[in-house]
């Protein structure tokens, strides 16, 4: 076993053929072409992966329209291409 200090190191190991297996997210492997889904962890083994975004209060302006643009119908398909689930309803 070895351990990593984060989930992409764990995926280089496996890519590279330095560990024969590793545990990381689905989003990680699909973009790895190295690596090969043998299984994953049925939904009700594990809380829900769940990415938040906020601007802070002292966010610059263009971060305001950046989450804008994340939270948009033209970045859906975006998420969707790498493997994620849009939670919330697109505004425009």
């Amino acid at each position: 076993m070895a351990m990593t200090v984060n989930v992409r190191a764990a995926l280089a190991y496996v890519a590279r053929g330095e560990a024969p297996l590793g545990i990381v997210y689905a989003t990680d492997a699909k973009i790895e072409p190295g690596v090969k889904v043998i299984g994953v962890f049925p939904d009700n083994s594990h809380d829900p992966i769940i990415y938040p975004m906020a601007a802070t209060v002292n966010a610059k302006p263009e971060t305001i329209q950046y989450l804008a643009f994340l939270r948009s119908a033209a970045a859906k398909p975006i998420f969707e291409g790498y493997g994620f689930s849009v939670l919330a309803k697109p505004t425009s």
